[in-house]
């Protein structure tokens, strides 16, 4: 198999309700001829892919303004699952509202924590009479807004989940940044080929002593290898101590790739290859 979308139809899992920005990046990335499997939970996810429910699930990983999504590294190193691809999803965040709200009605603003922190500066300029509120999910945050019926509660989610459950834009683009970037990575139970143009993500842990991560980097260095991303979580099973999570440009079967592996082995305690896979551009 060379790839995810070589495939004809797909079960395709992801955490939230229609219109959810996880939804968004797989029609993005993969078309709108899929079954799209919705979940509540990011766990959730992982197991329908696990328990071959669904061939594959989107989950995100960090985004360019509020970070790092924890839990799902955590579940990444928790699951034997493999990272087969990447997408960077452009996030635009609108305010949304009943349909006849104004901007002055509103006193709540419910949304996804991610969501929330992405438009703290919009949410301040709203004035100390509004509270934000965080749900489980943006497009939920519309759904529930739905079925409250209250015009004094908005939500914050795409354009495309206002439409879905026929509520309306009051403002668009909130987010802080306008360079507001979400990146996916789709799992599943099988490896695929990365292709030339490759990226690969590790996790390992390392003997707590001085110079260790200084010397686990510079096998990558000496081979002129790319990283792209380093993330530190910790072992929940050793207090203090961490594993370390790096994507880097490259595939395993790559000569220097290989050699590097091989290299970073003789410092680590742990080290667990969770995908190569074609790289996005974005």
């Amino acid at each position: 198999m060379v790839g995810v979308r070589e495939q004809l139809t797909m079960r395709i899992a992801f955490q939230g309700e229609p219109g959810a920005y996880s939804e968004m990046a797989i029609y993005e990335h993969l078309g709108e001829g899929h079954q799209v499997v919705p979940c509540e939970t990011f766990d959730a996810v992982f197991s329908c892919v696990a328990d071959e429910e669904c061939d594959y699930g989107f989950i995100p990983v960090e985004n360019s303004v509020a970070g790092s999504i924890h839990r799902n590294y955590d579940l990444l190193l928790q699951n034997p699952l493999v990272v087969t691809g990447e997408h960077y999803l452009r996030i635009s965040h609108c305010l949304i509202g009943i349909p006849g709200t104004s901007l002055t009605e509103i006193r709540r603003v419910i949304s996804h924590p991610q969501a929330l922190a992405q438009c703290e500066r919009y949410l301040r300029s709203m004035g100390d009479e509004v509270h934000s509120e965080a749900v489980y999910d943006t497009a939920g945050s519309v759904k529930i807004m739905r079925e409250l019926g209250d015009c004094t509660v908005a939500a914050i989610a795409s354009r495309r989940a206002a439409d879905i459950y026929g509520m309306a834009v009051i403002a668009e683009n909130i987010a802080d940044y306008p360079d507001n970037i979400t990146r996916f990575q789709i799992i599943a139970r099988s490896p695929v080929q990365s292709g030339a143009d490759a990226k690969t993500s590790i996790v390992f842990s390392l003997n707590n002593r001085p110079g260790e991560l200084y010397r686990a980097m510079s096998v990558f260095a000496l081979r002129d290898i790319d990283l792209t991303k380093i993330e530190s979580r910790p072992l929940r099973d050793k207090p203090w101590e961490y594993c370390f999570y790096i994507d880097f440009v490259g595939a395993v079967g790559e000569e220097k790739v290989d050699r590097a592996l091989t290299n970073l082995e003789e410092f680590t305690t742990f080290l667990r290859v969770l995908g190569s896979y074609p790289r996005h551009r974005v």
